[in-house]
Protein backbone atom coordinates (compact mmCIF):
# COMPACT_ATOMS: atom_id res chain seq x y z
CA UNK A 1 0.00 0.00 0.00
CA UNK A 2 1.27 3.45 -0.83
CA UNK A 3 2.47 5.26 2.24
CA UNK A 4 2.76 2.15 4.39
CA UNK A 5 6.20 1.65 5.84
CA UNK A 6 7.74 -1.75 6.51
CA UNK A 7 7.75 -2.87 10.11
CA UNK A 8 10.40 -0.94 12.04
CA UNK A 9 10.93 1.78 9.42
CA UNK A 10 11.11 5.20 11.00
CA UNK A 11 9.88 7.50 8.26
CA UNK A 12 9.86 8.89 4.75
CA UNK A 13 12.76 10.82 3.36
CA UNK A 14 11.56 13.34 0.84
CA UNK A 15 12.06 16.64 -0.89
CA UNK A 16 8.29 16.81 -1.33
CA UNK A 17 6.61 18.72 1.48
CA UNK A 18 3.63 16.97 2.97
CA UNK A 19 1.77 17.19 6.24
CA UNK A 20 3.86 15.99 9.14
CA UNK A 21 3.16 12.42 10.19
CA UNK A 22 3.75 11.29 13.78
CA UNK A 23 7.15 9.62 14.19
CA UNK A 24 8.22 10.45 10.64
CA UNK A 25 11.40 12.21 9.62
CA UNK A 26 12.61 13.48 6.27
CA UNK A 27 15.93 14.16 4.62
CA UNK A 28 15.49 16.19 1.43
CA UNK A 29 16.30 14.27 -1.74
CA UNK A 30 16.84 16.22 -4.92
CA UNK A 31 13.95 16.75 -7.29
CA UNK A 32 14.35 14.62 -10.38
CA UNK A 33 13.53 15.21 -14.04
CA UNK A 34 12.66 12.38 -16.39
CA UNK A 35 15.13 12.44 -19.27
CA UNK A 36 14.87 11.06 -22.81
CA UNK A 37 17.17 8.13 -21.98
CA UNK A 38 14.80 6.95 -19.24
CA UNK A 39 11.99 6.44 -21.75
CA UNK A 40 10.86 3.75 -24.15
CA UNK A 41 9.62 4.47 -27.70
CA UNK A 42 6.17 5.36 -26.30
CA UNK A 43 7.79 8.22 -24.36
CA UNK A 44 7.11 6.79 -20.89
CA UNK A 45 9.72 5.59 -18.41
CA UNK A 46 11.00 2.12 -19.23
CA UNK A 47 10.32 0.10 -16.05
CA UNK A 48 13.94 -0.97 -15.29
CA UNK A 49 14.95 2.71 -15.21
CA UNK A 50 12.89 3.12 -12.04
CA UNK A 51 15.20 0.59 -10.36
CA UNK A 52 18.18 2.74 -11.37
CA UNK A 53 16.45 5.78 -9.84
CA UNK A 54 15.77 3.84 -6.64
CA UNK A 55 19.43 2.76 -6.52
CA UNK A 56 20.48 6.41 -6.72
CA UNK A 57 17.88 7.24 -4.08
CA UNK A 58 19.49 4.68 -1.75
CA UNK A 59 22.89 6.27 -2.27
CA UNK A 60 21.49 9.75 -1.56
CA UNK A 61 19.73 8.40 1.53
CA UNK A 62 22.97 7.04 3.00
CA UNK A 63 25.04 10.07 1.99
CA UNK A 64 22.59 12.45 3.66
CA UNK A 65 22.21 10.39 6.83
CA UNK A 66 25.95 9.78 7.24
CA UNK A 67 27.17 13.13 5.92
CA UNK A 68 29.79 11.56 3.62
CA UNK A 69 29.97 10.42 0.01
CA UNK A 70 29.29 6.74 -0.63
CA UNK A 71 32.85 6.02 -1.75
CA UNK A 72 34.21 7.54 1.47
CA UNK A 73 31.72 5.59 3.59
CA UNK A 74 32.64 2.33 1.85
CA UNK A 75 36.34 2.95 2.46
CA UNK A 76 35.89 4.03 6.10
CA UNK A 77 33.61 1.08 6.92
CA UNK A 78 35.64 -1.51 4.97
CA UNK A 79 32.49 -2.49 3.12
CA UNK A 80 32.45 -3.56 -0.53
CA UNK A 81 28.90 -2.34 -1.01
CA UNK A 82 25.29 -3.25 -0.40
CA UNK A 83 24.01 -5.26 -3.35
CA UNK A 84 20.31 -5.70 -3.98
CA UNK A 85 19.08 -9.22 -3.21
CA UNK A 86 15.33 -8.73 -3.60
CA UNK A 87 13.18 -6.14 -5.34
CA UNK A 88 9.54 -5.52 -6.16
CA UNK A 89 7.64 -2.64 -7.73
CA UNK A 90 4.07 -1.47 -8.21
CA UNK A 91 3.27 0.81 -11.13
CA UNK A 92 0.28 3.11 -10.65
CA UNK A 93 0.74 6.03 -13.09
CA UNK A 94 3.07 6.67 -16.00
CA UNK A 95 5.94 9.14 -15.91
CA UNK A 96 7.15 10.59 -19.19
CA UNK A 97 9.98 12.57 -20.77
CA UNK A 98 10.29 16.03 -19.20
CA UNK A 99 8.20 15.26 -16.11
CA UNK A 100 9.38 16.82 -12.86
CA UNK A 101 9.12 14.13 -10.21
CA UNK A 102 10.09 13.61 -6.59
CA UNK A 103 11.85 10.56 -5.24
CA UNK A 104 11.04 9.51 -1.69
CA UNK A 105 12.69 6.83 0.40
CA UNK A 106 11.75 5.46 3.79
CA UNK A 107 14.59 5.19 6.26
CA UNK A 108 16.03 1.66 6.20
CA UNK A 109 14.38 -1.12 8.14
CA UNK A 110 17.50 -2.89 9.40
CA UNK A 111 17.74 -6.63 9.87
CA UNK A 112 21.06 -8.15 10.89
CA UNK A 113 23.11 -7.89 7.69
CA UNK A 114 20.29 -6.69 5.49
CA UNK A 115 18.09 -3.63 5.21
CA UNK A 116 14.89 -2.89 3.36
CA UNK A 117 14.04 0.48 1.82
CA UNK A 118 10.70 1.53 0.37
CA UNK A 119 10.94 4.04 -2.49
CA UNK A 120 8.25 6.09 -4.16
CA UNK A 121 8.33 8.29 -7.23
CA UNK A 122 5.67 11.03 -7.27
CA UNK A 123 4.50 13.38 -9.99
CA UNK A 124 2.39 16.37 -8.92
CA UNK A 125 1.88 14.69 -5.53
CA UNK A 126 0.58 11.42 -7.01
CA UNK A 127 2.46 8.15 -6.63
CA UNK A 128 3.60 6.81 -10.00
CA UNK A 129 5.62 3.86 -8.78
CA UNK A 130 6.50 2.32 -5.43
CA UNK A 131 9.44 -0.03 -5.07
CA UNK A 132 10.80 -2.13 -2.23
CA UNK A 133 14.40 -3.25 -2.26
CA UNK A 134 16.31 -5.44 0.13
CA UNK A 135 20.07 -4.98 0.27
CA UNK A 136 22.86 -6.77 2.14
CA UNK A 137 25.85 -5.13 3.86
CA UNK A 138 28.75 -6.90 2.13
CA UNK A 139 32.44 -7.13 3.00
CA UNK A 140 35.40 -8.94 1.46
CA UNK A 141 35.79 -12.52 2.67
CA UNK A 142 39.47 -12.94 3.59
CA UNK A 143 39.09 -16.73 3.59
CA UNK A 144 38.17 -16.74 -0.12
CA UNK A 145 40.23 -14.55 -2.46
CA UNK A 146 37.77 -12.36 -4.36
CA UNK A 147 34.93 -13.70 -2.22
CA UNK A 148 32.27 -11.69 -0.43
CA UNK A 149 30.21 -12.26 2.69
CA UNK A 150 27.38 -10.56 4.49
CA UNK A 151 28.18 -8.78 7.75
CA UNK A 152 26.02 -7.11 10.38
CA UNK A 153 25.22 -3.49 9.53
CA UNK A 154 27.39 -1.57 12.01
CA UNK A 155 25.63 -0.05 15.00
CA UNK A 156 27.06 3.41 14.18
CA UNK A 157 25.35 3.27 10.76
CA UNK A 158 22.05 2.28 12.35
CA UNK A 159 22.46 5.07 14.91
CA UNK A 160 22.90 7.70 12.19
CA UNK A 161 19.42 6.90 10.88
CA UNK A 162 17.88 6.54 14.35
CA UNK A 163 19.22 9.96 15.37
CA UNK A 164 17.18 11.56 12.58
CA UNK A 165 13.90 10.06 13.78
Amino acid sequence: MAGVLPSGAVGWISGHERRAEPGVHRLPLAAYRIEWGHCDPAGIVYAPRFLEMFGESTIMLFEQALGVRKRDMLKAQGVVGFPMVDVSARFMRPAAYGDAVTLEAAAPDFGNSSFTIVHRLLKAGHVCVEGVEKRVWTVADASRPGGLRAERVPDEIRAMFASRA
